[in-house]
């Protein structure tokens, strides 16, 4: 499973580039602050947004600390999709919030 930490995730988005940002934290939990420019899929709802989803794109996941993100990227990896875990999630990120 891909890796990358928040650190280099906020260097990437410094430096211009676009990045597909999912958090898959609750509603609730992303409107306490997020990344700006992020996709919120709840965990629960990962499955059912699949057909949102294209397996062309890479994905970024992110949740609070890591743990929901990684289950998230084991899941869609599993199907074939390009995604990466951002390891200590949110209480890791020092960049800009919304």
């Amino acid at each position: 499973m891909k890796e990358i930490t928040a650190e280099e995730v906020q260097q990437r988005l410094e430096n211009g580039e676009a990045l597909n940002l999912i958090d898959v934290r609750e509603v609730i939990e992303v409107r306490s602050g997020h990344i700006p420019g992020i996709i919120n899929i709840p965990l629960g709802l990962l499955e059912a947004k699949l057909p949102d989803l294209d397996k062309k794109k890479p994905y970024i996941m992110i949740c609070r600390s890591g743990g929901r993100s990684f289950q998230a990227t084991a899941f869609l990896d599993s199907l074939g999709y390009d995604v990466t875990n951002m390891v200590g999630g949110m209480s890791a990120w020092e960049g800009e919030v919304e």
